[in-house]
C-alpha cells in the first residue's frame, strides 16, 4: 500500500493506493457523507477486492475543513468533480499503467461514482452501490450510464430499497439489484458485509476480465444475504 497526495486543482486530498496483483483493475472508492478514506466498511471491502488480485484508491473526496460543513458533505456535483479529478490523476500514475478503473460507491458518494461514470464513459468499466442513494444522480444522467451497475440494499434499509428500485428502472446499462437479506442501511449484522464484498469482488471481475453483455437481473434471492454515514 502506497500513501498518495491527489493534488487537484484548488485542493490537496489523501489517499491510499494498492497496485493490483494481477494487472486486472482499480477500483476508486467514494465515501458517504460523514464518513472518510478511513470508513472501515469501505476498508473491509477493499481488502476482499485486493485478496481476488484488484488494485484499490481509497481516497477523501473532502478536506477536514470541507467536512466540517453539512451542505459540503451533499455537495453531489462536488464530490463528482473531485472523483472525475482523481481518476484523471489516477490514469496518469504509472501504477495504473494498462489497468481498467471501476467504481465503489457507498451512500451519497453511489451519487457521485454514476455521475462520474456517465461522464467517464468507456473509461469506467463497472460501477457497485452499497447502501447507496443512486437517485441523487438524477434521471437524466442515470440514463447515460454505460458501466455495468451493481445496486446492493440491505433488505431492511426501508425507504432506501424504494430509492435503489427507481434508479434501476432508469438505467439502461448491464444492471443487477441485490438484496443482502437481513440487513440495514449500515449492514452491521453478522455476514451481511461480506456478503456485499463477495457480490462486489465478482461484479468487479467480471467486467475487468470480460467485455459487457446486453443483459441485467434484478435478484432479491436468499443468496445475498434515509442517508447515513458509512
Amino acid at each position: 500500500m502506497s500513501t498518495v497526495k491527489i493534488k487537484l486543482d484548488d485542493v490537496t486530498l489523501n489517499g491510499e493506493l494498492v497496485r493490483p496483483t494481477t494487472g486486472s483493475g482499480i477500483v476508486l472508492f467514494a465515501h458517504g457523507s460523514g464518513s472518510s478514506r478511513m470508513s472501515p466498511r469501505n476498508r473491509y471491502v477493499a481488502s476482499v477486492l485486493q485478496q481476488h488480485g484488484m488494485g484499490t484508491l481509497l481516497f477523501d473526496l473532502l478536506t477536514p475543513e470541507e467536512d466540517r460543513q453539512m451542505a459540503t458533505r451533499f455537495d453531489i456535483t462536488l464530490l463528482t468533480r473531485r472523483l472525475l479529478a482523481t481518476t484523471i490523476w489516477l490514469q496518469e500514475n504509472p501504477a495504473a499503467h494498462s489497468c481498467k478503473f471501476g467504481y465503489f460507491g457507498a451512500s451519497t458518494g453511489a451519487a457521485a461514482a454514476l455521475q462520474a461514470a456517465a461522464q467517464m464513459q468507456d473509461t469506467i468499466s463497472a460501477v457497485v452501490s452499497r447502501g447507496g442513494r443512486p437517485d441523487l444522480a438524477g434521471e437524466i444522467i442515470l440514463k447515460q450510464v454505460k458501466a455495468p451497475t451493481l445496486l446492493l440494499v440491505g433488505s431492511e434499509d426501508y425507504g432506501v430499497i424504494e430509492l435503489n428500485e427507481q434508479a434501476y428502472s432508469f438505467l439502461q446499462c448491464d444492471k443487477k439489484l441485490v438484496l443482502i437479506q437481513g440487513a440495514t442501511h449500515l449492514f452491521e449484522e453478522p455476514g451481511t458485509l461480506e456478503q456485499v464484498a463477495l457480490e462486489a469482488s465478482h461484479w468487479f471481475m467480471r467486467y475487468f476480465t470480460t467485455p459487457a453483455s446486453p443483459q441485467s437481473d434484478k435478484h432479491h434471492s436468499n443468496d445475498a444475504t434515509g442517508i447515513a454515514a458509512d
